[in-house]
């Protein structure tokens, strides 16, 4: 088994905007992602459980959104292993889109 897939994204707008706006983000990134397909999204309070697949390969794991961050943890099969670091800033360059703060 492979450790996680772990990208921590820090804001300033408290837990409830967070949320909101991960909330609306997460099939809109999708969208724009061709390869990638949300299986499942499961929102339980602040945490989000979801299931993506990207080139066959299915995906999972969870977002926790608290008061000053978002953690996202997935663990990944070992053929989307390869594009993990890819994975890992383009999950956070779509966080920090999503949770800055628009004037």
């Amino acid at each position: 088994m492979s450790a996680p897939l772990i990208v921590s994204i820090p804001h300033r707008l408290g837990r409830e905007e967070a949320t909101r706006r991960l909330k609306a983000g997460l099939t809109r990134a999708a969208a724009s992602v061709p390869m990638l397909q949300v299986d499942e999204e499961r929102w339980e309070g602040d945490r989000l459980f979801f299931c993506v697949r990207a080139l066959g390969q299915a995906a999972s794991g969870h977002l926790d959104v608290a008061e000053d961050h978002a953690r996202l943890e997935v663990t990944l099969p070992w053929l989307l292993q390869r594009f993990a670091k890819a994975a890992q800033v383009a999950i956070r360059n779509r966080g920090n889109l999503l949770l800055t703060k628009r004037s």
